[in-house]
């Protein structure tokens, strides 16, 4: 099963800025974080124009609960957690859920 971190970043002071620090700086980092099955982002949307959308979503992806910890606390973990403060000037919440596949097909 497949534990989701969910990062939604607020609305940005610079949006230009923070798309380029966090495709070149703050992705990469990301990506070194050991057990990391995969990230994924976006610029969402809102269906109801009286709730603003995040300004972005990052999704990632681990094999357990117990393994996002473990990613979380290495060195690479703390060093990309350290790392918004330099670019995540709207805030950032995180979520975290076990992920639970409902399909019709």
């Amino acid at each position: 099963m497949v534990h989701r971190l969910v990062v939604s970043y607020g609305q940005p002071a610079d949006p230009e800025a923070f798309d380029a620090y966090y495709r070149e700086t703050h992705t990469p980092l990301a990506l070194q974080q050991p057990g990391l099955v995969r990230i994924s982002v976006g610029h969402p949307r809102s269906l109801d124009p009286q709730q603003p959308a995040p300004y972005l979503v990052a999704e990632l992806d681990f094999d357990s609960e117990q393994v996002m910890n473990e990613s979380l606390s290495s060195p690479e973990g703390r060093a990309a957690g350290k790392d918004l403060a330099n670019f995540a000037t709207g805030g950032a919440t995180f979520v975290h859920y076990e992920v639970q596949v409902v399909s019709g097909r």
